[in-house]
């Protein structure tokens, strides 16, 4: 999820919404909860940067979490089962947040406040957060003593070098690419020519690049400084990999792990058993606790399920939590005005930006009068509804989140703003002008029930100014893998994303980078616009804070406003609930929800 001077967000996998039955393109949503002000200021506050630690501050262990205790087991209610275990492999929100529990990097976030509200970057496997002596060209990183993985055996400097060089492998697609390309010295997925196979045919990265002179260091090489490179390890997806345990694609299912966690029992699709690590060192991790003796995840739980199941708090369902699952749209009034439940409930503005995206891969949809026709049409009112009404979405303007240095709010090209309804008669005016009135429009869609409901309510929408749209579902738990597709069977979809840290820097280049384009990648609306790819490079060597702000929010208007290929549709808030039983409960800014790594049975 998303990045820069920032936060280490992460991409949200979740395309999704609550609850709640769609009437159609009348006013914007359901009433707001009178929190502006309180919103507000949580943006500007995940817009502000985060510090690097030194040595002292990434020495474990984490801090006590006040009142709690070691027992128990927490049963974790998920929409969504796991697509990917293999660090390599994830960039979305739920793999994210399971891998606080189970997976270690050379850095990581360290809460500094029980409100998870503030944070520092500070050294995870390493013993510090990173050292430079060059202006970011060249970063040593000292792995510290007593770090193991589950099965016992030590995480060594040739861990972390296979970790890395493993990421250019064909195999490996999803995850996140900001530092190979910075290995590299290239943009989008040229990166890979540098080591095609990885290190699997015996060829490695060269000491220029990434070095490991000893056991215990490595030293990353760039040919441009890299400053945000200790945000950028501290992302999920760079986790470190067991070069002894690799089993290449069989990783994904079944990974070694460093965390306070391991793997007991994983059936895709049904359910996850995570128990203690007891080669784990509270010592070594300045992050994590290990309070709870076990997790029990249970997968296919609809946000509505998630929601009655912990409101009914009667036997383990007083112990029960989801990581990702929101309080669905027809109980969101009903938690937010019950005093009784403020205890257990925690809310907070997210990183991510919903967006259709327009798939230009497709000849119809290279017509501009199309996109432009879909983009004045696209109601957003029901996506706004579906997902709780304005307490759970704020209308965008933009691809730029109000969490992120650069934001526009007066930026709304097609006026969504004032019109969330969409404005059928424009588009009907621009399609029938361009002779495409009944043009066919294959819808893909998420297949949840919040899905469904918005898809029909926006595919109603877009047929009153002409379309012929036919939707089509996707099955939740591999929605994200479909449509990274290059050769998908989709002309719109629906994606979120979040920075990975507060600068617009891991927003544009990820999602819009022609250079990008390949299976298992973000640039899922598959623009290639030679402008937006040479705004790109340049924007990226603007080394002060405000001016590169500034450029990449010119990018995000001239791809809204000039190419059309991807719509916005909404700014993310979030709220959840927890069991009556469940302790260490806070919304942290950096994860974009429940922080799992604090809780504990009361």
């Amino acid at each position: 999820m998303g990045k820069g001077g920032r936060h280490a967000y992460a991409a949200i996998s979740l395309l999704a919404a609550g609850a709640l039955v769609l009437t159609g393109c009348s006013e914007g949503g359901s009433e707001g909860t009178g929190n502006d002000k309180e919103d507000k200021e949580n943006a500007q506050r995940q817009q502000s940067g985060i510090e690097f630690g030194d040595a002292e501050a990434s020495t474990g262990p984490a801090a006590e979490v006040p009142g709690a205790k070691p027992g128990g087991a927490i049963t974790v209610l998920q929409r969504d089962s796991f697509a990917h275990l293999d660090p390599g492999q994830i960039y979305v929100s739920d793999e994210m947040a399971l891998s606080q529990l189970i997976h270690r990097g050379l850095t990581g976030y360290k809460a500094t406040s029980d409100d998870g509200k503030k944070h520092e970057v500070v050294g995870d496997l390493a013993t510090d957060s990173g050292t430079t002596t060059d202006g970011g060209k060249t970063w040593k990183f000292t792995l510290k003593d007593g770090i193991k993985w589950a099965d016992g055996s030590a995480i060594t400097a040739t861990d972390v070098r296979h970790t890395f060089e493993r990421l250019f492998a064909p195999f490996i697609s999803n995850g996140p690419t900001f530092i190979q390309q910075w290995l590299a010295d290239t943009p989008g997925a040229e990166y890979r020519s540098l080591l095609k196979d990885g290190p699997y045919k015996g060829k490695h990265l060269p000491d220029t690049v990434l070095e490991t002179p000893d056991d215990k260091t490595i030293l990353f090489k760039f040919k441009s400084a890299k400053p945000d490179l200790p945000y950028a390890l501290a992302m999920a997806g760079y986790s470190i990999v067991s070069e002894e345990n690799d089993t290449k694609e069989k990783y994904d299912k079944e990974p070694m792990t460093a965390g306070p966690y391991k793997i007991q029992e994983f059936k895709s699709g049904k359910s996850m058993v995570l128990v203690k690590n007891t080669n784990w060192d509270a010592k070594t991790d300045p992050i994590r606790r290990q309070y709870v003796d076990q997790f029990n995840f249970q997968f296919n739980k609809q946000f509505e399920d998630s929601t009655k199941a912990i409101l009914d708090d009667s036997g383990t369902n007083a112990t029960a939590i989801s990581f990702n699952n929101e309080v669905d749209a027809g109980n969101l009034s009903k938690v937010l005005g019950d005093s009784a439940m403020k205890s257990r409930t925690i809310s907070g503005y997210q990183p991510y930006v919903g967006q259709m995206n327009i798939n230009l891969s497709h000849k119809e949809m290279q017509d501009k009068a199309v996109r432009e026709a879909i983009a004045y049409a696209l109601p957003i009112t029901p996506f706004v509804r579906a997902s709780g009404g304005t307490a759970a979405r704020e209308v965008a303007g933009g691809l730029i989140s109000p969490t992120v240095t650069g934001y526009d709010p007066a930026f709304d090209p097609f006026g969504k703003k004032k019109k969330p309804a969409g404005d059928p008669a424009k588009a009907k005016e621009l399609l029938d002008k361009a002779g495409k009135s009944g043009l066919k429009l294959t819808f893909g869609y998420i297949n949840t029930p919040e899905g469904q409901q918005y898809s029909t309510a926006m595919a109603a929408g877009l047929e009153k100014a002409g379309f012929d749209v036919q939707r089509q579902e996707i099955p939740a738990e591999t929605y994200y893998d479909q449509v990274s597709k290059v050769e998908n069977n989709f002309d719109i979809y629906h994606t979120a994303w979040g920075a990975d840290w507060p600068s617009a820097s891991t927003v544009i280049p990820p999602l819009y980078d022609g250079r990008q384009i390949q299976d298992g990648a973000s640039n899922y609306s598959h623009i290639n616009d030679p402008k937006v790819n040479a705004d790109i490079d340049k924007a990226s060597t603007i080394t002060d804070p405000v001016k590169a702000a500034e450029a990449w929010n010119k990018i995000n208007e001239y791809i809204v406003k000039d190419v059309v290929s991807n719509i916005p549709t909404a700014y993310y808030k979030q709220t959840q609930i927890a069991g009556s039983k469940i302790g260490g409960l806070v919304y942290d800014d950096v994860i974009g929800g429940v922080d799992p790594r604090r809780l504990f049975v009361k």
